[in-house]
Parts: C-alpha cells; sequence; structure tokens
C-alpha cells in the first residue's frame, strides 16, 4: 500500500469562530441539520440501518492494520439497502449521512453561505448523486466524535463520513469502505511549546484527546509520562482547551490539525506522524450491499473526481500528499 507523508501548513488568522462553533456543537449533536423521522432517528420505522445478509468481520485477534482496511469488493448493481431508502415513508429519496459541521476544510459550515463544505461533504455529494441520483439528496446530521459508531449501529444514519479512521476494534461494529485518505497522529501546539513532538518532551505535560478517537487509544498505550486524563466528545473542544491555556497539547489525525492551525496563526503541529491511519465511510454491518455501491463510488470518486476535492479543500495547508490510498479488497 503506498505511503505518503503529510507535509508543510500554510496558515491564515481568525479562530474565534472556530471557538463559536466548538460551542454550538453540543447544541446539534446528533440533531438532523433538517427534519428527523417521527422516532427522532431519520426513519420513519424507528428501526436501525436498512439491509439484509450480515457481513462479518474477522475477529479482533485475526484483525490487522492491513487487513482491517480491505473491504467488500466493489458492484454497481442497487441491493435492498438503498431500495429500502428510495421507498422509506420518512425522507424517502434522501441519504443520510453523519458528518462534522466544526472541522475546517473537512466538513464546516462557511459562515458566510451557511452551506456545508469541505472534502468529506464533497464525497457525501458523490455518493448521494451516485445511488440517488441527485448531489442535493442529503439529510445533514452532526454527529461528535465519540458518537459515529453508535449513530451507524442505531441507524440515526445510513453512514458517517467524518474522517473516521478504519481500525480493528471498530471493525466489530461497523462495516467501511476502501479508505480514502491516509493519515496519521500528530501533535498540535502553542507557538511557542517546548513540546517537539511524540517523545520524551511530553513528560508532564497535559494533553487533550477526543473519546473514542484513535488518538485516545494511542496515548493509552504509551503516554511518554504525559497527563492523558483530558478527553472531549468532539476534536475540536481540545482546540479550545488548548487555546484556553488548560492543556499543552493536542493529540489527533494531522490531516484535521492541518486545518486547525491554517485557522489559528498561535497554534502548529511539531513532530512527524506517529501512526499511519486511513479515513473510511462507516456504515452498518447490515448492509453490504450499500458498502459495495459506495466502493463503487469510490473506485469512480479516485479516478474522476478526487484530485480536484484535494485541491479545492486541502492542498494549500498538506503538501506532498500524492493521491488517494489503493483500495484493499478482501476475497470474499
Amino acid at each position: 500500500m503506498t505511503r505518503r507523508r503529510l507535509g508543510v501548513l500554510r496558515g491564515w488568522g481568525g479562530v474565534a469562530a472556530m471557538a463559536l462553533a466548538c460551542v454550538l456543537t453540543a447544541l446539534f449533536t446528533l440533531l438532523p441539520l433538517s427534519r428527523s423521522g417521527p422516532d427522532g432517528t431519520g426513519r420513519s420505522d424507528g428501526t436501525g440501518g436498512p439491509g439484509t445478509g450480515v457481513t462479518r468481520p474477522a475477529a479482533a485477534d485475526d484483525c490487522t492494520p492491513e487487513s482491517a482496511v480491505r473491504s467488500l469488493r466493489p458492484s454497481k448493481e442497487e441491493g435492498p439497502t438503498v431500495e429500502k431508502i428510495k421507498k422509506r415513508e420518512d425522507k424517502p429519496n434522501k441519504l443520510i449521512v453523519g458528518i462534522d459541521q466544526n472541522s475546517y476544510r473537512w466538513g464546516y459550515r462557511n459562515p458566510s453561505t451557511g452551506d456545508l463544505e469541505g472534502f468529506d461533504i464533497d464525497l457525501v455529494r458523490a455518493i448521494a448523486d451516485a445511488l440517488l441520483g441527485d448531489p442535493d439528496a442529503v439529510v445533514y446530521r452532526a454527529v461528535p466524535t465519540n458518537q459515529r459508531v453508535q449513530a451507524v449501529r442505531s441507524g440515526q444514519v445510513d453512514m458517517v463520513v467524518r474522517t473516521m479512521t478504519i481500525t480493528c476494534d471498530r471493525l466489530q461494529e461497523v462495516a467501511f469502505s476502501t479508505a480514502y485518505f491516509e493519515t496519521g497522529q500528530q501533535l498540535l501546539v502553542p507557538k511557542d511549546s517546548e513540546i517537539t513532538g511524540y517523545d520524551a518532551s511530553l513528560k508532564g505535560k497535559r494533553l487533550c484527546s477526543a473519546a473514542g478517537s484513535t488518538a485516545e487509544t494511542e496515548l493509552k498505550r504509551k503516554s511518554f509520562g504525559a497527563d492523558v486524563s483530558t478527553t472531549v466528545p468532539n476534536q475540536l473542544d481540545c482546540l479550545v482547551r488548548l487555546q484556553l491555556g488548560e492543556v499543552d497539547a493536542v493529540v489527533t489525525d494531522s490531516a484535521l490539525a492541518a486545518g486547525q492551525a491554517a485557522q489559528d496563526p498561535m497554534v502548529k503541529l511539531v513532530g512527524e506522524p506517529f501512526t499511519t491511519e486511513y479515513y473510511g465511510v462507516a456504515m452498518s454491518k447490515d448492509s453490504p450491499d450499500l458498502v459495495r455501491q459506495v466502493n463503487q463510488v469510490l473506485e469512480d470518486y479516485r479516478k474522476d473526481d478526487w484530485d480536484e476535492a484535494y485541491d479545492d479543500w486541502l492542498a494549500d495547508d498538506l503538501k506532498n500528499v500524492d493521491g488517494p490510498p489503493r483500495p484493499e479488497y478482501r476475497e470474499d
């Protein structure tokens, strides 16, 4: 699998809007950005995600980072999941998608237009266009970092497209598409910080990570003597803690941190990414047909639209990214 490095940042000021967005997140958590179904889940029948034929991942003990990114082979054939999405009583012909509305460059609300924009939003629109024939056929639902898996499992959303790393633990609860972006864990610190990276300079420092994130998992594995007790529901909450001086560093995906550094000239990324991770689209394990269709969308997206989306949203802040990850498929 191709390895890429995430590189140089170019930033601009104006972080007040991010802090405000962080406060607003609590108000919008798991609420639709348009009307939900009568049961509050976005579905008319109150059930979980539609689909038949459960596809079980390998046991956690058998899973490795290399095998985790392998997904079902793509298919253009419409299956029962999309058929149910088209025919459900509430929000027919609408894809209900869990997203982030506060991550600059990835999924955020443009303060000038009020529109949701970003790399992940472009991908959502491409999926909706391919599956339903309309890029605007989407009900967006703001989902905190620590509720992404539950949002899929409970049927509150058809899928989550929210800078979500494919991991063996998550594969026990949700299914993933093939990878659409490579990233890694890195540290975001104040410009005058003495922290040099994921190393001994962290001893005694206060670190923040999002609950349920891969950053939290890595810090539990090895912290270099840092205080890792600060966990928050949304990764953006860590940035606010950093700005308020309540923590000394944020540990998060370098791709997300790059967008934050682009907004706030008083913070910077330090060290190199110390993990290699891949973002995927999360869906119900009960909907293998939907996974296959999304993988087909990604096959086409990598050829025609990925580079354009990268240029539009990420190229200014993430240098030396040489394209999307190569898709890996399982034998079944």
